[in-house]
C-alpha cells in the first residue's frame, strides 16, 4: 500500500508570475546602468527560472540578457564538478545573477558559485523563487520571490511552465 503525500499549494501560476515580475523589476532597479546581465541558472528549475527572469528583464528594460546553465550534482555537490555552458571570457566584467528555484540550506548555491569565483566579474547576486531560510552555508539571496517557514523535513516542489506551481510536501 503506497503512502499518500499531503500537498499544500503555496503559490499558483498567477502568483509565481507576479513574483517573477517583481524580482525582474528589483533586478532592473539595482542594475539599470548595465548593458547586459547574465542569468546563471542552476540546472533544472533554477535554469527555467533564470530564463523567465531574463525574458521579463528584457520586456521591462533596454538591458540585454544572457542565460547560462550551471551544471552540478545536487546530491553530491562537494564531489562533483561544477560547470557552465558558456566560455568564461563572455562573463568578464559582467553582472552575474545566480538563480535557483528554492534556497534551503544554501549548499547548492554555494557550490553553484564556484565557476564564477575565479573570474573577473563586476558583481554577483543571487535570486531565488522560494527562500526556506535554513542557512547552513553563508548564502543569502539578493532577490527573493517568497519567504516560506518550513521544517527541515518538509519538501518544496516547484514546477515552472504553463501549469506553474509551488507545493509544500
Amino acid at each position: 500500500m503506497s503512502e499518500v503525500v499531503e500537498k499544500s499549494l503555496v503559490l499558483d501560476s498567477k502568483q509565481i508570475n507576479q513574483k517573477i515580475t517583481r524580482i525582474a523589476f528589483e533586478i532592473y532597479e539595482n542594475n539599470f546602468k548595465e548593458k547586459t546581465l547574465v542569468f546563471a541558472g542552476i540546472d533544472g528549475q533554477g535554469y527555467n527560472l533564470a530564463q523567465l527572469l531574463a525574458q521579463e528583464v528584457e520586456q521591462i528594460s533596454e538591458i540585454k540578457t544572457a542565460v547560462v546553465k550551471v551544471i552540478l550534482d545536487k546530491q553530491s555537490t562537494q564531489l562533483g564538478d561544477v560547470s557552465i555552458d558558456i566560455s568564461e571570457k563572455e562573463l568578464k566584467k559582467k553582472v552575474i545573477i545566480l538563480v535557483d528555484d528554492v534556497l534551503n540550506t544554501g549548499r547548492t548555491l554555494a557550490y553553484g558559485l564556484k565557476p564564477f569565483l575565479q573570474l573577473e566579474i563586476k558583481k554577483l547576486e543571487v535570486a531565488v523563487l522560494v527562500n526556506r531560510s535554513h542557512s547552513l552555508f553563508p548564502v543569502l539571496p539578493t532577490y527573493t520571490g517568497y519567504d516560506l517557514a518550513t521544517t527541515l523535513t518538509d519538501h518544496v516542489q516547484v514546477t515552472l511552465g504553463k501549469k506553474a506551481s509551488v507545493y509544500l510536501l
